[in-house]
């Protein structure tokens, strides 16, 4: 075991900061700096707004430990728990001195743009740290504080602030990472959720052009459904549950919002009944800004900006889970008149997007062909529930990634890499666990991959001979070597645990876009299964809408 520095010291142009050393539960040490600045308390006056960067500081910064959220709700507790200063990222390196920089991994946590953290409580890099790499974690803003929008420039709040958050925190990575052994031209961005759908975006701004050289998407992207919010008058509503009783003129709504105490702007829900019904997802999540300013991150539709996006030439990774739809059951069980509600209004089974382009004769017949195909002659609320898990995961996931890779091979010349991620274990699958109910035994749910990457409060040391722990390695080798590799034409993976033989991993092909890397009990380089009900999604929309 090399033996490492006990509190480094690390000298910035901005400042000087104090780290510490960790070991890993599987006994590697490391070096840790927590809580470093990379943007400016987001309070008073610059509450909803784009971040700036932090302010330079004097003497030697504590950054050996971290606890700060951003203030949210805890999905499980109900508690409101964080802080609106909150832009501080980590720094996580396996050595500070090599003959060359390390590859460096930066993590976009998900959490429905409602919750979510950056601490070692939820994502430790434990797992990482058995390698050769420099990893960077993030806070950025939530809900309302991170992304609410309003139309009039001169109120400076377009929205997308969460985002920005992100934007800034690269840009001080791609400045500052050398000086943490980390190379800046070897960054990958990776995130899960709505950290996969944040990473799309990224992919996708000018914002960012030449911050990163290679992403990955897991489990979201900017055609995801769910990572738009559709303009209306939200911060208006949101208001007004707070006893604002004043006309809907953004300059006075936004000085009542910045007049709350934050934690009253956390994880309310806005939408309306209409909202509801047309499938809107989230009441504050990623838009497109009403008008283009300095900081703008998405000018346009997903769809345009995928047409000249700067990363079209890098390597790009996309994937899911095996039952992503297990997400929405604890949902399904509680409130079963959500599958009548299918019946009743059979245009509920259609996107967002699909359905406020169509009249309701069209919808019918589209929302037919859908449910034909994933019930047969039945109502969803008469079908076996796991045909309306595997349908809800195609819906809210599957067909976004699948459309994400199809833009790619549309727009880019760069390699765009598939996975499938469907490794059942009945212990150690945590966000089934946690989030899907006590009475869900097996299945690989929507973020169980997570656990294979980041060791968290809930986890526990494996034993090395178990399926999960060489399931574990295989999936950091995976996406570490993806982060080191300089030439992604085609990638071999060698060396995987309990793998007979290395596995040539091949970007997708036009002719057939549904090869991936399956992930499961072995790992194996064949078409998902899913391509079927992909295939029959496809057709609900109007070509140039598909991509």
């Amino acid at each position: 075991m090399v033996q490492l520095v006990e509190y480094p010291e690390i000298k910035l142009p901005v400042g000087q900061l104090k780290g510490t050393t960790r070991t890993t539960i599987y006994d590697d040490n490391y070096y840790s700096f927590e809580g470093i600045p990379y943007g400016k308390p987001p309070v008073g006056e610059l509450r909803f707004k784009a971040p700036l960067p932090a302010e330079p500081w004097t003497g030697v910064k504590n950054c050996t430990d971290f606890n700060i959220k951003p203030i949210q709700k805890n999905p499980l507790t109900g508690i409101v728990e964080g802080s609106e200063d909150c832009l501080y990222l980590n720094v996580y390196a396996k050595t500070l001195n090599s003959p060359k920089p390390l590859p460096v991994l930066v993590w976009i946590y998900g959490g429905s743009f409602l919750f979510g953290e950056a601490t070692r409580h939820m994502y430790s890099p434990d797992y990482f740290m058995s390698e050769d790499v420099v990893v960077v974690t993030l806070n950025y803003r939530l809900c309302s504080l991170g992304f609410l929008s309003v139309e009039d420039p001169s109120v400076d709040v377009p929205g997308n602030a969460g985002i920005k958050d992100q934007v800034l925190a690269l840009k001080w990575v791609k400045q500052y990472i050398q000086h943490f052994n980390g190379d800046p031209e070897n960054i990958t961005v990776f995130g899960d959720s709505a950290g996969g759908a944040s990473t799309h975006f990224l992919t996708a701004t000018e914002q960012t052009r030449g911050l990163f050289h290679k992403a990955i998407c897991m489990s979201g992207t900017m055609f995801n459904g769910w990572s738009i919010t559709p303009p209306k008058d939200y911060a208006y509503r949101l208001a007004k549950q707070h006893g604002y009783q004043g006309a809907n003129k953004d300059v006075e709504v936004i000085k009542y919002l910045r007049s709350l105490k934050p934690d009253q702007l956390v994880c309310h829900d806005v939408l309306n009944d209409e909202d509801k019904r047309n499938g809107v997802s989230f009441s504050f999540g990623p838009c497109i800004e009403p008008y283009v300013s300095e900081s703008c991150v998405v000018p346009e539709h997903p769809r345009n900006m995928m047409a000249s996006a700067w990363t079209n030439t890098i390597p790009i990774m996309f994937g899911g889970t095996s039952d992503e739809g297990l997400l929405i059951y604890p949902k399904y069980k509680m409130f079963p008149k959500m599958l009548q509600a299918y019946q009743m209004d059979p245009e509920r089974l259609l996107p967002h997007e699909v359905k406020v382009k169509n009249d309701r004769a069209k919808n019918l017949e589209l929302a037919k062909k859908l449910s034909e195909n994933h019930f047969g002659d039945k109502h969803p609320h008469e079908s076996d529930l796991s045909k309306v898990i595997y349908y809800s995961g195609i819906k809210m996931f599957w067909h976004g990634v699948h459309r994400s890779v199809l833009a790619r091979l549309k727009y880019a010349s760069g390699p765009t890499y598939l996975y499938r991620f469907g490794f059942d274990s009945p212990t150690f699958n945590h966000h089934r666990k946690r989030f899907c109910g006590n009475d869900i035994k097996t299945g690989v749910a929507h973020a169980d991959d997570i656990s294979y990457l980041w060791y968290a409060f809930y986890s526990w040391k494996l034993q090395k001979n178990s399926k999960e722990y060489q399931t574990l390695q295989k999936m950091v080798k995976i996406f570490v070597d993806f982060a080191k590799a300089s030439v992604l034409d085609e990638f071999e993976l060698t060396g995987l645990v309990n793998e007979a033989k290395s596995i040539k991993w091949k970007p997708v092909q036009a002719d057939d876009p549904f090869m991936a890397l399956n992930i499961n009990n072995n790992v194996e380089f064949a078409v998902i299964p899913e391509k079927k009900d992909l295939l029959v999604w496809d057709t609900i929309y109007e070509p140039d809408q598909l991509c």
